[in-house]
């Protein structure tokens, strides 16, 4: 599943190439991308302007006209893709959008993503995802109250770190990453880090985050793919994720996988000693 820096590389794409754009018409291709909706994309959309783009954690959304929003939920095999009208032909495509000139197209091999035509908080965030807590990208990001919030709870380090209600946007890759970073064993109960631990781990969840943004994010296959179509390249710099067996770049030990609460964790025994 596609987690913050890949989603954060499809906003500043749709960023880039639809704000200030109307949309003209909507073609609904599959009822399970549109599902939740209490209103027919095909009738509210045409009209409506994008003012702007936003994404917490792993969803994203346009801003329209009007104090509402297209929440996007690219899930497991999500596709946003802009380009000229007709050019994509996937037997995968869910909804094709007209902006004018330009085609939105989302295709999803596995329909478990969605569009949903939500309204917008105050403070901006779509009402359906309040519950989201803030990600370690947002500029309001309190990392001492989040890493206090992670000390509070009993369960792994590496399952509280995918818990989107303590922090949003960390998914398995980039959560085996920055606990390697960081020097922590998945394994390690949340409440018996120390304060400065868990501030230690914010910071390189964003830092590794960050790093995997300047390359694309990160792709495995072809169904994570910016609007324009390309992959991310991060695969190729990972210090942890899918690594069990090989050796340790910091201290040359055999990496390790543990599941833990069905997950499968990568880490270096040798030196994740937290």
């Amino acid at each position: 599943m596609p987690e913050l820096p890949e989603v954060e590389v499809v906003r500043r794409g749709l960023d880039t190439h639809l704000v200030g754009r109307i949309f003209t018409s909507v073609e609904v291709l599959h009822p399970r991308a549109v599902r939740g909706n209490t209103v027919d994309l095909r009738d509210v959309l045409p009209g409506a302007r994008i003012t702007g783009t936003g994404r917490r954690g792993k969803f994203l959304w346009l801003e329209l006209s009007g104090s509402r929003a297209l929440l996007v939920h690219l899930r497991m095999s999500g596709q946003m893709l802009v380009g000229q009208p007709g050019a994509v032909t996937s037997p995968h495509l869910r909804i094709r959008a007209l902006l004018g000139d330009v085609e939105l197209a989302f295709v999803d091999q596995r329909t478990f993503g969605s569009w949903q035509y939500v309204a917008l908080t105050p403070d901006g965030v779509p009402e359906t995802i309040g519950h989201i807590a803030p990600d370690p990208f947002e500029h309001d990001f309190d990392i001492v109250a989040s890493a206090r919030l992670i000390r509070s709870k009993r369960a792994a380090i590496k399952t509280v770190l995918l818990n989107q209600g303590v922090v949003s946007g960390i998914g398995s890759i980039y959560a085996d990453e920055a606990l390697w970073a960081a020097g922590i064993k998945p394994t390690r109960t949340a409440r018996a880090l120390r304060q400065r631990d868990a501030v230690r781990l914010l910071e390189e969840s964003r830092a590794v985050m960050s790093r995997a943004l300047e390359q694309g994010g990160t792709s495995f296959d072809s169904l994570y793919v910016n609007v324009n179509g390309a992959s991310g390249y991060f695969s190729r710099s990972l210090n942890a994720y899918g690594r069990a067996g090989l050796r340790c770049r910091r201290c040359g030990a055999t990496m390790q996988k543990v599941v833990i609460n069905g997950r499968s964790s990568c880490f270096c025994p040798g030196c994740q000693t937290i």
